[in-house]
């Protein structure tokens, strides 16, 4: 594509294929929202109906912001999955049932331009980087507590990763030594104590003691109940043994940031995902702390730890970012 082209194409396109649904959003050249089209996802549907809807969505997106696909300077796609990053294959995308799907160039035959898929918390943590908490800093690791613990790092403007696939699997650090078993198998891993999955099931089971009567009133004992915003009731209404087990899944999390800034010095740490939403102040306090406990005295004072800023959006605008930002390397 020559530089003329690139400048009569001034729309990006950004996609999150993380969640339930899938959503594409078509930024203006200052990364401002113009159209945008959510659709539900259909778990195990099949690779090809899913990324025939995938299309379907991101044209219903052009056609709301009045875009033709002319227009799109290049479009990116979050997607909760390792990712070859040298081919943009999703390779195991458990909540789509997508296997070495080769996005970038089934995208990239459909709309014809520059096209670069990465890790949905990849992009998130890019997205504040450039535009939310991470701006300004060098390096900023990005730590989403979640039904999971999703993890990204960005340094000088580019997303770390491996030579061949994405990386940053924070939420498998090991924490805790013949710990909790991890839905990956192995023992002690952070999101085996620190994930809201873990925190809510240390609430249920309070709940179900007795100890936390208004978290009982609101939710009973019932795990599917207990997210984010009845964890954040519950500690209002004044459930003090809620507020402890959230405080000590902090402080988890605290613990890997500070093996973290032992290995790659960020200067920033941004806090995303629901629950961090719901109570960020308690979280940037007892990440915080417990980072700074836990690292050598020479690395204090080195860095700080913020709630994310972008919220439901990180990941679109991030991927729409990512891929401006690689678009010379992608054409």
């Amino acid at each position: 594509m020559s530089s003329q082209q690139q400048s009569q194409r001034p729309c990006w396109v950004g996609v999150d294929l993380g969640g339930t649904k899938m959503l594409a959003v078509v930024f203006d050249g200052q990364f401002e929202p113009i159209g945008r089209r959510r659709k539900r996802t259909r778990g195990h549907e099949g690779a090809a109906a899913g990324v025939a809807r995938l299309i379907d969505t991101i044209e219903g997106a052009l056609e709301q912001a009045d875009v033709s696909a002319d227009e799109v300077a290049g479009i990116g796609v979050g997607c909760p999955s390792p990712i070859d990053m040298q081919t943009g294959t999703i390779l195991h995308a458990v909540n789509l049932g997508w296997k070495d799907v080769a996005l970038q160039s089934e995208l990239r035959q459909a709309f014809d331009c520059p096209v670069a898929v990465l890790n949905d918390v990849d992009a998130g943590v890019y997205a504040e980087y450039r535009f939310g908490a991470g701006a300004g800093a060098r390096g900023v690791l990005g730590v989403f507590p979640g039904t999971g613990i999703g993890g990204g790092y960005v340094r000088d403007g580019e997303v770390y990763t491996g030579v061949h696939r994405s990386c940053l699997e924070i939420g498998h650090i090991q924490v805790m030594p013949d710990g909790p078993r991890c839905g990956c198998g192995q023992r002690g891993c952070l999101e085996s104590v620190a994930s809201r999955l873990a925190i809510s099931a240390e609430a249920a089971k309070a709940a179900y003691r007795g100890e936390a009567p208004h978290l009982m009133d609101r939710a009973r004992a019932d795990l599917s109940k207990i997210r984010s915003a009845a964890l954040a009731e519950s500690i209002e209404k004044g459930d003090a043994v809620v507020e402890a087990i959230v405080r000590r899944a902090a402080r988890w999390i605290g613990v890997a940031v500070a093996n973290f800034v032992h290995l790659m010095g960020p200067d920033r740490i941004v806090l995303g995902g629901g629950l961090v939403e719901a109570l960020p102040e308690l979280f940037v306090e007892e990440v915080q702390r417990g980072a700074e406990s836990r690292v050598m005295e020479p690395y204090r004072g080195t860095f700080d730890v913020r709630a994310a800023q972008l919220a439901d959006d990180a990941s679109v605008r991030g991927a729409a970012a990512w891929v401006q930002h690689r678009v010379g390397e992608l054409e």
